[in-house]
């Protein structure tokens, strides 16, 4: 196990970048399943799921598509609790099955929104995608249909998470150890 230290936070490795692929491509295969001869759109949220988006993207041997959105709601290491969209869609996902890919869903408050404003862009159906969920912090209640892996309410970097914008290039994800 190693350690890491962020600015002011130490963190230890929790999930090792192998399981982490491993668990991905769970996810893949079962996109590759469930949407058997149609093209979906994958609209990855930045800046988090990027990872995560590409190497979904590599495991998906369907015909598909990718597009990218921004939304933020984090400052450090504690949501804002606020959506606050930068950077918005310019697709038209009309007819579309689009599968929303995120790093992370904690409260669901992104996600709501989300599905919210694309579900205003008539497509034929929106789907949630997200590499970890945190169930007990959830307070919306979301059709996750792909979840890669669940974890308690720890504060997490790395593959793509970030703790003020660093991190992010850890191959591993880590958490945070309590000082």
């Amino acid at each position: 196990m190693s350690v890491v230290k962020i600015k002011d936070k130490t963190f230890k490795t929790f999930i090792p970048e192998q399981e982490i692929l491993t668990r991905v491509k769970a996810v893949a295969d079962k996109i590759n399943t469930d949407m058997a001869g149609k093209k979906p759109l994958l609209l990855a949220v930045l800046n988090g799921s990027f990872m995560f988006a590409a190497d979904l993207m590599r495991y998906i041997t369907i015909p598909c598509e990718i597009s990218f959105v921004k939304l933020a709601s984090y400052e450090g290491t504690t949501s804002t609790g606020k959506v606050k969209e930068v950077i918005g869609l310019n697709e038209d996902i009309c007819g579309r099955e689009v599968i929303i890919v995120e790093d992370i869903v904690d409260t669901g408050k992104t996600m709501e929104r989300m599905m919210d404003t694309l579900g205003t862009r008539n497509p034929a159906s929106l789907h949630i995608c997200t590499l970890l969920l945190k169930p007990d912090k959830l307070k919306i209640p979301l059709n996750i249909e792909y979840a890669a892996m669940e974890i308690p309410n720890d504060f997490i970097v790395g593959y793509g998470l970030d703790y003020d914008q660093e991190g992010r290039n850890l191959r591993d994800i880590y958490t945070l150890v309590e000082e």
